[in-house]
């Protein structure tokens, strides 16, 4: 998909551009739906296409991407800054990657056209977590009130859209086969007692009546799966004939995915080429956009 931008002569209907002689010249900014950035204090925003060479870029002072997406305790950071947008062409039949933010310039650019107004940023930032155990967080909604983060199935404080083990008994949800066939719906998930209750919300997966997390009969290292004591039947967790307990002291260390989607609006644009005063560049497609934390919940 791409953003694109028509610039076109006719009166003043959408833009005043035109050669000497006379003849009309129709310019089309038609790029990617994605941009760049580059630089550390500095930053340059920018896209860049071939047949034929363009490029677009906005330019600000003191800005860095880590306050771009520093979102605090919400989940959406609105940053406005003014800068520099340029528009330019190029005789190049392609653009090198390094087109902007290197040291020592490549002397084989060869720019035809350079135009160049100031304009303010407004760059939106929003940040999704997830647990990354296989379901979508729509999914996670336990009670149907449409308010993921009243769902805690076990009462860890991590709601379970972002909890990786969503019922506290150290087997990860995604390796409890809450959708074994991938398909989106929960129907088939694995129900090893048989109870109506799915494995990856039951706190005593193979109704033996000793809780999940207590069956580390060989190592406490927060894995029951590791703790088998018939190798032909599988961990003793999943074992009812196995009702050894070994009480658990702590949850196992809990990762939630981070991942920023940073957009740009450049607006107050004045250049003699266009009547239109802004311009959508898209979303960001940069390094550094994804993270982790790790979280371990209060034993309870």
């Amino acid at each position: 998909m791409k953003k694109s931008l028509i610039v076109i002569v006719f009166i003043n209907l959408i833009v005043s551009f035109s050669c000497s002689d006379g003849d009309v010249i129709a310019v089309e900014f038609d790029f990617d739906e994605s941009f760049q950035a580059c630089g550390e204090t500095n930053l340059v925003f920018y896209k860049t296409k071939n047949d034929p060479s363009e490029s677009l870029s906005f330019f600000v002072e003191n800005l860095t991407i880590s306050q771009i997406i520093n979102v605090g305790s919400g989940n959406t950071l609105v940053t406005t800054t003014s800068g520099l947008f340029n528009y330019r062409t190029y005789s190049n039949t392609t653009l090198p990657d390094n087109l902007f933010c290197s040291d020592v310039p490549s002397s084989e650019i060869k720019i035809t056209q350079d135009y160049q107004s100031t304009a303010t940023a407004i760059i939106t930032a929003t940040l999704t977590k997830d647990d990354n155990d296989g379901i979508l967080a729509i999914l996670e909604d336990i009670n149907g009130n449409g308010n993921l983060d009243d769902d805690d199935t076990d009462g860890d404080g991590i709601p379970n859209y972002l909890d990786a083990d969503d019922d506290g008994d150290n087997v990860l949800t995604k390796d409890e086969n809450p959708d074994p066939n991938g398909d989106g719906v929960l129907n088939d998930a694995q129900d090893t007692d048989g109870d109506g209750i799915p494995d990856y919300l039951d706190a005593d997966d193979d109704g033996d009546g000793i809780l999940t997390r207590d069956e580390e009969t060989d190592t406490q290292d927060q894995n029951p799966r590791n703790d088998i004591s018939d190798s032909l039947v599988g961990p003793d967790y999943l074992n009812s004939n196995v009702v050894i307990s070994v009480a658990a002291t702590a949850y196992r260390n809990h990762i939630i995915n981070l991942s920023y989607l940073v957009t740009l609006k450049v607006t107050g644009i004045s250049l003699d080429i266009l009547s239109q005063d802004e311009f959508d560049f898209g979303i960001l497609e940069n390094a550094g956009l994804t993270a982790t934390e790790q979280v371990v919940p209060p034993f309870n």
